[in-house]
């Protein structure tokens, strides 16, 4: 899939890969992408591999290609690219992890032979008002770490070998802890019913008195939500949509200027993210492109609704499905910027106040 020394993937391979998922995607929406086949064409297609560090069993793809490649799964299953980024985000911390946790659990996951997700919106997004830690971690007095609370999201938890989670410890510090999906204590409850994106499989996650398999020091600055990957997932989805609208446009050229105008919207915000990729992006522009990206996927799901009329209002229909995904993006991953940013934008205002 991926060329070495490149910004981009190998495009016959993407197309395969792309077709293979497009044609698993009514399955991967209800089942999930583990159990729909699609999991298992990322990692033969060396999808996987690529998000994996070259010494520790992957190929150690580019970040421009890997956002290329998020960007594509997203256009063609949406529930495929949610898994995929919280799959990505687990090898990340793991990768940072000591050489012996690295050699033994990330070659497996590489080659698919082995799943894993993160935990961590406790430590980020969610449940910030509450005054207590919603996952705490104990110093026992073997020296070992004993975990407390709850995840309270946390995709594909039950499709899942191990969970990558984060929590706080005495000292107000924080800690990452690699914890088996079948370690004593640990309770995964039945998926939830979502709006769109239930075939992600995303679960609550208890825990009483669980010992972790390994802990891992945080990345400097702490954890991080909001990156560029769930810009590229908002890119994809929107490139969906807009395919939409370029057929709708065909019988009716009325709706050509539309399609063109959103079209140039996702080509600059595109080439945004490609930059980031390449030179970085501090955090606050990091916030304004995700703000935008999300206002596009939006605003793109709704023109093709709109366009499509009836029909596509109808449960079933796949602009249905595009128009109750989209708005997965006002609530997934947002950090306080971004959300404040939505929030005046749909209220007309130019800036928080």
């Amino acid at each position: 899939m991926f060329q070495r020394g490149t910004e981009k993937p190998d495009p016959v391979a993407l197309l395969a890969t792309c077709t293979e998922l497009a044609a698993l995607a009514e399955r991967t929406a209800v089942e999930g992408p583990w159990r729909s086949g699609a999991f298992a064409v990322l990692a033969r297609q060396g999808v996987l591999a690529g998000f994996v560090p070259a010494d520790a069993g992957g190929t150690g793809a580019s970040e421009p290609a890997i956002l290329s490649v998020i960007t594509a799964i997203a256009e063609q299953c949406l529930t495929t690219a949610l898994a995929v980024t919280q799959w990505a985000s687990a090898v990340r911390v793991i990768a940072g992890g000591p050489p012996e946790l690295r050699a033994s659990l990330l070659p497996p996951l590489a080659r698919g032979e082995a799943t894993t997700t993160v935990g961590i919106s406790q430590l980020t997004t969610s449940r910030q008002h509450v005054g207590s830690p919603v996952l705490a971690a104990h110093a026992t007095a073997d020296g070992s770490w004993q975990l407390d609370g709850l995840c309270p999201w946390v995709t594909g938890a039950d499709s899942s070998d191990t969970i990558v989670t984060g929590a706080a410890i005495a000292a107000g510090e924080q800690r990452f802890f690699v914890v088996r999906t079948d370690a004593p204590g640990l309770v995964i409850e039945p998926p939830l019913e979502m709006l769109a994106l239930s075939g992600s499989r995303t679960s609550v996650v208890r825990f009483e008195a669980v010992r972790p398999r390994a802990v891992i020091s945080p990345p400097a600055g702490g954890p991080r939500t909001g990156g560029l990957a769930t810009t590229a997932v908002a890119l994809g989805a929107t490139q969906a949509a807009l395919a939409v609208l370029r057929r709708e446009s065909e019988q009716r050229p009325s709706l050509a200027p539309v399609a063109a105008q959103l079209a140039s919207e996702a080509a600059d915000l595109s080439a945004q993210l490609h930059a980031a990729a390449v030179t970085g992006i501090d955090a606050a522009a990091r916030d304004r492109l995700r703000t935008d990206a999300n206002s596009l996927v939006v605003r793109a799901a709704q023109a093709s609704l709109t366009a499509t009329k009836g029909a596509g209002f109808v449960r079933g229909h796949p602009v249905e499905r595009l128009a109750r995904e989209s708005l997965f993006f006002l609530v997934w991953s947002c950090p306080q910027a971004v959300a404040t940013a939505t929030l005046c934008e749909l209220a007309g205002l130019t800036a928080a106040t």
